[in-house]
């Protein structure tokens, strides 16, 4: 005899839950909170979008930051397994983020034309969270802790990035510590200046790349890194061309400008020898 109830009967059991009891989706996710946190000051149906999008961004720029930095102290202990885990989970969150500018893109510029004088200011050139991962991969610029210095808060947490050893930092540390030629200059350095791009480091680098095998773990490191990079690339360029498409060269609201502010952005190299070592190999 067969004594298994059908799934319906089950499925609707355990929806007889009594929530008012039991935790739900809701208070888990905390979605009343996150739902309830888009507040538009225009009369524009458009302006939600535009909240939306940022939000959503910030949101997953939480998560990046949480794996990166988890990433950066693996690399530290040569923990490199754990590393690649993380970089990787790192590298797709940025494919997140490319295709939320694909969404953004849907307004036209007389739909932000009429939002944007109610945004004041507030630009995301101010994000405190963007800054850190900027600095986490290596684009440290003391003139990007001002936007902060309104919020003692954030500015610590801004500062914290700042003076932290970045990704590469670290990468170059690990390389030294397992016998490569890495000088001093690049593995003992104020970490607050900008990275400068160093032939000893390529020949290091290239040491690996030339016996994969040998090297595999750093070989493999190498190859996150181009990821890394790669897809951040692919982020910077999707904002530029969204913006453009949107405010066209118009000043931003944070006081930059605009698309000639982020297209210079596109000229960072974080990791210059990972590329450059590909013409010389």
């Amino acid at each position: 005899m067969n004594t298994q109830r059908p799934a319906d009967i089950v499925a609707d059991e355990k929806a007889q839950l009594d929530f008012s009891r039991d935790m739900s989706y809701g208070d888990y996710l905390q979605l009343d909170a996150i739902l309830g946190a888009q507040k538009p000051l225009s009369p524009a149906h458009d302006e939600l979008l535009f909240i939306v999008q940022h939000q959503t961004s910030e949101l997953w720029m939480k998560l990046m930051l949480h794996e990166l930095r988890a990433a950066i102290a693996n690399v530290a202990a040569d923990e490199l397994g754990d590393a690649f885990k993380k970089l990787a989970r790192v590298s797709r969150i940025m494919e997140q983020l490319v295709h939320a500018w694909d969404v953004l893109a849907t307004m036209t510029p007389p739909e932000y034309s009429a939002i944007r004088p109610y945004l004041s200011n507030s630009s995301g050139f101010q994000s405190a969270q963007y800054r850190c991962i900027e600095f986490a991969l290596g684009n440290k610029n003391a003139a990007m802790l001002k936007p902060h210095a309104h919020r003692p808060d954030l500015l610590a947490q801004v500062q914290a990035a700042y003076e932290a050893p970045s990704l590469y930092d670290e990468a170059l540390r690990l390389l030294a510590r397992r016998g490569l030629a890495v000088p001093a200059s690049h593995t003992q350095r104020d970490w607050t200046q900008g990275y400068t791009e160093s032939d000893a480091v390529e020949q290091a680098w290239l040491v690996v790349y030339r016996d994969p095998k040998k090297y595999f773990d750093l070989y493999q490191l190498g190859e996150e890194l181009t990821d890394l990079e790669d897809a951040f690339r692919l982020w910077r360029f999707r904002h530029v061309t969204t913006v453009e498409r949107v405010i066209g060269f118009k000043r931003g609201t944070g006081g930059t400008g605009g698309v000639s502010y982020l297209r210079k952005m596109l000229d960072v190299v974080l990791f210059p020898e990972i590329w450059k070592l590909r013409t010389d190999l």
